[in-house]
């Protein structure tokens, strides 16, 4: 019996698989030692604040050992109210978004790409404004002798001005301002990465413009609607300038408690246990959408 000689220059589909292997693992660990320093700089900068703050959290103001700081959270009900705001602040702050974002978006993946690129400055252009400016903008307009009441009492629209400032409602116009293009951006790339063949095959199936739009559209612009809402919630979990300013005091998040907690009342530890009970929901919250979505879904079609 005699052996097939090998061709010359081809190697057997062992070697070869092999080899692509050993290649693979050589480029992987060739890019985490590239990577190493950065990722140790960035675990440094978030583990050790978190850390430090765990540990405070576990002090009272004289340095004893203590879980009283989590205590007072359980037993007091203002805290409880105070969370309680938060997570309704931050609900409405994102259905707001949410309705005014989803249209916004779609709105500029469908125009020409030159158009909806100048359109995009008026998204991108608060990011370059400081948040505390848009809100006292914000305490200009909505004021009892601001531009919006001046031009409805103008029109006869109505006889005394109107309370938009100082209260839940200056609020939830003043975050929806900022977080909206926090919803906008990933909504839209998720929209412009969806491939127009899906939607003409639709239409030339029979299906109406509106069929097409909720059958495939909608479904296909689920991952970057995701990201985005998420993005949105989160951030207002822990957000402290507009609420601060626009809430006149009526509207108490937690952020402000621990502001209020750590400034007025110098207990760190009370403030860094308020702290460690925000980051584990937010972490809790990531983890829900991360269990309902998956990680796929939470990224739009473009970035994964």
């Amino acid at each position: 019996m005699t052996a097939v000689p090998l061709q010359s220059g081809v190697a057997p589909a062992g070697l070869n698989k092999e080899a692509l292997e050993a290649s693979q693992r050589a480029e992987r660990n060739w890019m985490m030692a590239i990577c190493s320093p950065s990722l140790i700089l960035v675990g440094i900068i978030i583990f050790v604040p978190v850390g430090w703050l765990f540990w405070l959290s576990l002090f009272d103001a004289q340095g004893a050992l203590t879980a009283g700081n989590y205590l007072r959270l359980l037993e007091q009900p203002s805290y409880f109210k105070t969370l309680m705001m938060t997570f309704k602040v931050s609900i409405i702050v994102t259905a707001v978004c949410l309705l005014l974002g989803y249209p916004l978006a779609y709105l500029l993946s469908q125009l020409p790409r030159r158009i909806s690129g100048i359109l995009m400055i008026s998204v991108i252009l608060p990011f370059w404004t400081s948040v505390l400016v848009r809100t006292y903008a914000w305490l200009v307009i909505l004021q009892r002798r601001g531009l919006v009441n001046e031009w409805l009492q103008s029109l006869g629209i109505i006889d005394e001005p109107l309370q938009l400032a100082h209260n839940f409602t200056g609020v939830i116009v003043g975050m929806s301002h900022v977080m909206l293009p926090f919803l906008v951006l990933p909504l839209y790339a998720s929209m412009k990465a969806i491939d127009r063949d899906y939607l003409r095959a639709s239409l030339n199936l029979g299906a109406s413009p509106t069929k097409t739009f909720w059958q495939v559209f909608f479904p296909l612009s689920l991952p970057g609607l995701s990201a985005g809402l998420v993005l949105t919630f989160v951030l207002c979990l822990g957000f402290f300038v507009t609420p601060a300013l626009m809430g006149g005091g009526k509207v108490f998040m937690w952020s402000m408690r621990i502001e209020q907690t750590s400034r007025l009342y110098s207990n760190w530890g009370a403030a860094s246990a308020m702290g460690v009970v925000l980051l584990v929901l937010t972490l809790g919250i990531l983890w829900a959408f991360y269990k309902l979505l998956g990680t796929r879904n939470l990224l739009p079609r473009g970035l994964r």
